[in-house]
């Protein structure tokens, strides 16, 4: 399970949960431009680097710029500072899933679906953080990713850092207004830091929106599409 909570997993989720008929990852920039123009008329070129819109993508990486009029129907390739890279990563894996806060319950339920029905419970939640350094607002996703899949009272074995994700995570949800003390949490962070910083501070509460989708973004291995 793949995580860059500000902002790739999330722009992911919410264009898929809006309509769009795929996402393409990729991590190079050239490649992304080059596989667009292989691709049907119509299709999207997304991403940022540094947090800014590349230079002639139709769009950015703010999950905010990908509505329903924008997005539904199109393919979408996209690249990311961190996020895509995180996903080229685990190309290995035998299943590849995107998570976030808006749709950590549905894919903590659909990973404990994919464990009952292929008989295997290695679940490994990568944190993509930033330039290659752990960023604390994707390890409190981990950690809200967690919270959900408890709630099924299986007995799951967590290793030192999950229990710790998990820990940040319940304290910050344990606010009167959980929302807005994640919001708080990413604000302190390196990745939200950077986007209060680029005048994008928009997407936090977005980002933060605890279940606010159902969508489980799932790599297809043979065609390299979210889907």
């Amino acid at each position: 399970m793949v995580i860059d909570v500000l902002r790739a997993s999330t722009t992911i989720a919410t264009a898929l949960a809006h309509g769009a008929a795929a996402v393409r990852p990729v991590a190079d920039l050239a490649e992304a431009r080059a596989l667009a123009a292989t691709l049907a008329a119509g299709t999207l070129l997304g991403g940022e680097r540094g947090g800014v819109r590349i230079e002639g993508f139709d769009l950015g990486n703010s999950p905010r710029e990908y509505t329903p009029d924008r997005v539904a129907g199109k393919t979408i390739v996209i690249t990311t500072t961190n996020g895509t890279a995180a996903l080229e990563a685990c190309r290995d894996a035998r299943v590849i899933l995107v998570g976030a806060i808006v749709n950590r319950t549905a894919v903590a339920d659909a990973v404990r679906r994919l464990t009952l029905v292929g008989g295997r419970d290695d679940v490994h939640l990568v944190c993509a953080g930033t330039d290659g350094v752990v960023s604390a607002e994707d390890v409190l996703a981990a950690g809200a990713i967690l919270d959900a899949a408890s709630a099924a009272g299986a007995a799951d074995v967590l290793d030192d850092v999950a229990l710790a994700a998990l820990a940040f995570y319940r304290r910050a949800a344990a606010a009167p207004v959980p929302q807005e003390s994640l919001v708080a949490e990413f604000r302190r962070s390196p990745g939200g830091s950077n986007l209060v910083d680029l005048g994008m501070e928009a997407d936090l509460p977005v980002a933060a929106a605890i279940d606010s989708l159902t969508v489980v973004p799932r790599l297809d291995p043979a065609s390299g599409r979210l889907i």
